[in-house]
């Protein structure tokens, strides 16, 4: 079998993590973090370009691996308008798109244009893999009630469908052939129901649908969200805020973080307690929503993301879902892994890279 080395980058807005695999096997990884004082020398996040691309070439060298080495780069793709889930060339179609976003500016965006500049460099090529706008809801599935709000899918696709992709691969069958449903559970918190390959319908975790996270408000009785927002107390601005940033655990309890909340509970804090395992209830509640999507066919029910190190919240959730399928629990999110392995799919040809068109 071949052996191919692939580059990884992920940008965030004050890091960018990259890592080097041979194959499967990680063979390099460091996170090189960018201070406030030199991000703020850039206008725009496609300003920063040339700087993080620079230090990521340096950090790859200064580990003794050459640029001219890599079989392939693969970045972190970017806010794009909605597009199937899998590997993606970067395209000069793509490239627009990140430079152009559809739904905004990320530091996300930039993955996919480094990867292509430093890719070029090695006469290797670049991909992208499963962005956060993935969409492959049914057309069913986007009828909210309202025709001027539609449901639209955006949420943690790439560590969703890597988690899928590796159940399938631990019970010996495809992607392709399974039905599994995935709660992500981080800052965010979005379950998505998969039925042979494709995600059928999820909620936004971006800022408006299902469970409530550490700092998202989730789906809210929209009666008395309407009365807030024209209350006159807030701002849109300060609307937007509550629901993604100050909503969820750390507007009940002051912390956005679940080891505070489990220490808070372990102390005797019975409010802590209630809105812990509220959230626990509300992503049973989705995954029981998902399991009538899939009209009851489940191969799996798959926990993934940071908080399924809780073994409190894992427990809460078994306890409400596992009549419907077994329980696995992945815990984390091995992002530069899912993205080494969307490009080394592609280089084995056990997939056709995706073509993005503006």
């Amino acid at each position: 079998m071949s052996t191919y080395k692939i580059l990884a980058i992920n940008p965030g807005s004050t890091s960018t993590k990259i890592a080097v695999y041979e194959n499967e096997t990680q063979i390099m990884e460091k996170t090189l973090r960018h201070s406030t004082e030199e991000i703020n020398k850039y206008e725009k996040i496609f300003d920063q370009f040339e700087f993080r691309k620079n230090v990521i070439i340096d950090a790859v060298n200064e580990a003794g691996i050459a640029i001219e080495e890599l079989d392939a780069v693969v970045g972190r793709g970017g806010l794009l308008k909605p597009i199937k889930g899998g590997t993606y060339e970067v395209s000069d179609e793509l490239i627009a798109g990140l430079k152009e976003p559809y739904l905004g500016e990320h530091a996300s965006n930039l993955g996919g244009i480094i990867a292509k500049e430093i890719a070029d460099a090695a006469l290797a090529p670049s991909f992208i893999v499963d962005p956060v706008v993935v969409d492959e809801m049914n057309e069913v599935a986007r009828i909210s009630g309202m025709p001027e709000i539609p449901r639209f899918s955006i949420f943690h696709a790439l560590n969703q469908k890597a988690t899928a992709r590796r159940f399938a691969s631990e019970i010996g069958k495809s992607y392709e052939d399974i039905n599994v449903i995935v709660a992500h559970m981080g800052g965010g918190v979005s379950v998505g129901a998969h039925e042979k390959g494709r995600v059928i319908d999820v909620n936004n975790a971006l800022d408006g649908e299902g469970p409530f996270s550490p700092e998202r408000a989730g789906g809210l009785p929209v009666g008395d969200l309407a009365k807030l927002c024209f209350s006159g107390k807030y701002t849109h601005a300060q609307i937007k805020k509550l629901l993604k940033g100050e909503g969820g655990i750390v507007a009940y309890l002051g912390t956005n973080d679940a080891r505070d909340v489990e220490k808070m509970i372990a102390e005797g804090d019975e409010k802590a307690k209630l809105i812990y395992e509220a959230m626990a209830y509300q992503v049973a509640k989705e995954i029981g929503s998902c399991a009538t999507v899939l009209k009851g066919k489940v191969d799996a029910i798959i926990l993934t993301g940071g908080i399924a190190y809780s073994e409190m919240i894992t427990t809460w959730i078994k306890e409400r879902v596992s009549f419907i399928a077994d329980v696995k629990i992945y815990a984390g999110e091995d992002e530069m892994s899912a993205l080494a392995q969307g490009a080394l799919r592609v280089l084995r040809e056990e997939e056709k890279p995706q073509r993005y068109e503006a």
